[in-house]
């Protein structure tokens, strides 16, 4: 099973796009779920989420609707306060009480090299997150080694495909399986603004090509027979065209609709994951 959604819900740019112009901002998230199996929620980056906060979002939503939650900034790019992680575990358990959380997204900074001390944060990553499902996402390339995915592997954690601008030194669109569920984002590939632009929104300003995304199709179904499911988002959020890509990547997989019920209870057996033996080196401190 191939799920599409996108990056975030909550933008006031897809006032008049995606949602209706009189539709009110409190019936965005109800709207989204009509349409979309679940969401991917950013603003937990920004600020530790709440119980109270997701309780609100389970309200608004059907029980078959399920989220992907992105991992504070203080787990992942600040790594500091051990106490972060019982904070942020403890505005998640409205989510995992009702078996509605799908994974948390712990996504590294660019600056977060492939070196001993930082490999050894992965492998506990999973045990201070309490056990529950994570899918890790590395933004430097010195990550794209096979020791990598074998780490991901042997730990349970799945490893985040992107499809990002083709830059030097970021991550190349690699795709593998290395837990039950494989998780892919499409950032766009704005080349021009990746680094230089006075908005964060302008990095994410990319209308993708038809055979852009037809290229990832192969991969997609590479990543299906290999799991249980394949959650795949878009980040390319400004002025709505995320939903747009969504939309065309669910003609080319053949998806009549996003929208599938059948999502709450897919990931329940451990399947044989995969990983294709690439021609690159082991680790590599540094590299």
């Amino acid at each position: 099973m191939i799920l599409i959604a996108t990056s975030g819900y909550y933008y006031n740019d897809w006032q008049g796009v995606f949602y209706p112009p009189e539709l009110p901002p409190n019936q965005r998230l109800k709207y989204y779920a009509d349409r979309f199996p679940f969401a991917e929620i950013n603003a937990t980056y920004y600020r530790q989420p709440t119980a109270k906060m997701f309780a609100r979002m389970l309200a608004q939503t059907p029980d078959s609707f399920r989220f992907v939650v992105k991992a504070y900034k203080g787990l992942t790019h600040e790594r500091q306060d051990s106490a972060e992680f019982l904070t942020f575990l403890t505005g998640l358990r409205p989510l995992v009480e009702t078996d509605r959380l799908i994974c948390i997204l712990a996504q590294f900074p660019y600056s977060f090299h492939n070196t001993k001390e930082n490999r050894d944060y992965i492998e506990c990553l999973r045990d201070r997150l309490a056990g529950l499902p994570v899918a890790v996402e590395f933004r430097n390339q010195n990550w794209a080694q096979t020791g990598t995915f074998e780490l991901l592997s042997r730990h349970g954690l799945a490893y985040v495909a992107v499809d990002a601008p083709r830059l030097k030194n970021l991550i190349p669109p690699l795709a593998h399986a290395t837990s039950d569920f494989a998780y892919v984002r499409f950032h766009g590939r704005n080349t021009k603004k990746w680094y230089q632009h006075q908005q964060s929104f302008e990095r994410y300003d990319y209308t993708y090509k038809k055979k852009e995304l037809a290229a990832w199709v192969p991969k997609l179904k590479a990543l299906e027979r290999a799991t249980n499911v394949v959650y795949t988002t878009f980040n390319n959020h400004y002025q709505g065209q995320a939903i747009a890509a969504a939309r065309d990547l669910a003609l080319l997989l053949g998806q009549r609709s996003n929208r599938q019920d059948s999502i709450n209870g897919v990931v329940t057996e451990q399947n044989q994951c995969f990983s294709k033996q690439l021609d690159l080196p082991l680790f590599n401190d540094g590299a």
